[in-house]
């Protein structure tokens, strides 16, 4: 293995043209061995945007111990390295960049690096977060998301935050009702508003996603009420018809009120 990797890191330091180093790259990614991680960090600085693209790739593939490599990236003064160091922490996920996606999100001045930052707000790996983190951390994740959708003047990146938006809510649906009414009123409000075509179209999508989600939702609850009254001593005199008919009035009853608050 480790003849492997000193042929597939030589092979990238002797490369003599845009095409040999492009492959010899990406045949180190291809790899996947965690002691290609500094060599396919180094690449990002290099003047070969698809060796990049691959380093980024090879990059993600790794994951998590490629984390620290590309925080320190970010320290250094080579915009265009560090704009590639935060596509991958995006495609990552991991905790440790939240802080810098949440900036750049909403400051970057380049698109692509915004519209990165955001699809990876949306991939945030929250199970892994505290409870007493996770709540702090979705909330700032939920604000962020709200100001692209609304204020990116660049479609491709509030198409991107109405993909965050929509994992996001999937996420806290059930335990934060009130942050999705928030998600739904900007949904709402771009359905309507946004300029472009392809954006109104994803939040269609989002927007029907979230409607089965939250279906589903009251479908479980129905369910556990169903299950616990089993266990009554008393027995209910309402059959599984009946709570049914009940939880779709409820459900009905939930879905104007969001459409009266969105108006």
């Amino acid at each position: 293995m480790t003849d492997r990797l000193s042929q597939l890191i030589q092979a990238v330091e002797e490369a003599d043209s845009s095409k040999l180093l492009l492959e010899a790259v990406q045949n180190l990614a291809d790899a996947r061995l965690e002691g290609a991680i500094p060599t396919l960090i180094e690449a990002l600085s290099y003047n070969n945007p698809g060796a990049a693209v691959a380093s980024v790739d090879g990059l993600i593939a790794l994951g998590d111990p490629a984390v620290p490599a590309l925080l320190h990236l970010l320290d250094m003064h080579n915009y265009t390295a560090r704009s590639w160091a935060i596509r991958a922490l995006a495609g990552i996920g991991d905790p440790r960049g939240l802080v810098t996606l949440l900036g750049v999100a909403t400051a970057d001045f380049a698109l692509s690096v915004r519209r990165a930052a955001v699809k990876g707000l949306g991939m945030m790996k929250w199970h892994w977060f505290p409870d007493e983190v996770r709540e702090i951390a979705q909330e700032e994740a939920l604000e962020a998301l709200l100001f692209v959708a609304q204020q990116d003047e660049e479609w491709v990146v509030r198409y991107a935050a109405v993909v965050g938006l929509e994992s996001l809510g999937m996420m806290i649906a059930d335990s934060y009702p009130e942050w999705l009414g928030q998600i739904q009123t900007q949904m709402n409000i771009l359905s309507c508003n946004d300029e472009t075509l392809a954006v109104r179209g994803r939040v269609w999508l989002a927007q029907a996603k979230l409607e089965d989600k939250l279906q589903q939702i009251y479908t479980d609850k129905l369910n556990n009420v169903i299950q616990a009254s089993n266990y009554q001593e008393s027995t209910s005199p309402l059959s599984p018809n009946d709570w049914q008919v009940i939880m779709n009035k409820l459900y009905e009853m939930k879905r104007q009120e969001r459409t009266e608050v969105s108006k």
